[in-house]
This record gives C-alpha cells, structure tokens and sequence, in this order.
C-alpha cells in the first residue's frame, strides 16, 4: 500500500488482512498533510458536537449529493479528505422471504480499490481519535443489480486532486465507476456475523 499510494506507514496501523472490516473498527487510510501518510481510523465518522462517540447516529456513509451541504461533513468535504484502500467489500440482496444474501465485491484484476473518505478528529486527551466515513453515490448500471448505492471510487490519477495536492475540483470526482470496474460473487452468509473472520469468507459460493 506504501507503494501504491506514494505513501508512509505509520507505525500503529490495524493487522492486516482483515476479512470482515465492521463498523466502528480500526481501518487504514490515506492523507496529505505535508506528505502522504497510511493512517489508523475508526470506522464511524463522529461529529465534533457528539459528547460521545455513541452520541447520535453510526456515520460510516456520506452521501455524495448532500455531503457539501450536511452539517456533519461539510468542513471535512472541503478541508479533510481522505482514501480508504480495500481489496473489496460486500453488499446484501434479499430472498423474497427476507434472508439476507451477501456478496463479495472487488475488482477483476485483484488490484485494491481506493474509496472516496471524509475524516473528522473527535474527542480530547487519550480519547482523541481520528474518525472517517465512506463517501457513496448512485449505482452504475451494472452494480444496480446488487445495490442503488456504491462507494466513490478513486483511479491513481485522481488521488492527489481528492487528498487536496492538486487545489479544487474534487467534487467531480463523485461519480460512479464505470460499468465494468467490478466483478462480484456470492459468499457464505456466516460473513452476517460481525465474529466471523477468515479468507474464506470471500471465497464463492454456488
């Protein structure tokens, strides 16, 4: 990940490879201050008038179309940005009878996906942590047969222009991923429990 994202490690990142990332976890990110760094932050953005991190609502999404506009995000949008590298993810559809079915998402040349993130520093003193959310948009068409929402994905081209090297513009980069960025397949529905781990929770299913 150093490599790919031109970046430095930091020393307390979470283990590696984690299978079933779960909200409120611990997850690597990418940021630009002065230089590029790989980062620790919980998955969950906590806004700074939450008096605790259970305060309000899980915030592990923001909504392209409203996140310049939301309370919440609307100062990390412009000023805190952030990547969020993955080797996939999942997503559920539904049974008629309402069980649920999950997937495994990732992209057909087994290269990592960079995902769109905001991020907020919360709290004081050792409670002080770093916090992010995903940003998402509207399926592309193909990903529609999974889900209405996707993550923002991020192409290397574009990942110094969404850190904020390369001055503004990088609201137009909330955008779907073209049709044919992402393969996917069904999984064990044992991934639903957030106490399951292992690589064969990505491996398919008939």
């Amino acid at each position: 990940m150093a490599d790919v994202f031109d970046a430095a490690p930091s020393n307390d990142l979470p283990d590696a490879p984690n299978y079933n990332v779960c909200p409120t976890n611990m997850v690597h990110t990418v940021v630009s201050a002065e230089a590029r760094r790989i980062v620790p932050m919980r998955w969950g953005f906590i806004p700074h008038w939450y008096k605790a991190p259970n305060d309000g609502p899980l915030l592990i999404n923001a909504r392209s179309e409203t996140i310049a506009e939301k309370p919440a995000f609307r100062e990390a949008c412009r000023q805190r940005r952030c990547i969020l590298p993955v080797t996939g993810f999942y997503e559920w559809t539904k049974t008629p009878e309402g069980a649920r079915l999950p997937w495994y998402i990732s992209r057909g040349d087994e290269e990592p996906i960079a995902f769109a993130g905001v991020w907020q520093e919360w709290g004081t003193g050792d409670d002080r942590m770093r916090t992010c959310a995903i940003v998402t948009c509207a399926a592309n068409d193909s990903m529609k047969a999974i889900h209405h929402r996707m993550p923002v994905i991020l192409t290397p081209d574009s990942f110094g222009l969404w850190l904020g090297e390369e001055g503004k513009g990088a609201a137009t980069l909330m955008q779907p991923a073209p049709d044919d960025a992402l393969v996917w397949h069904r999984v064990d529905p044992k991934v639903n429990s957030n106490r399951a781990e292992g690589e064969d929770l990505i491996e398919p299913i008939a």
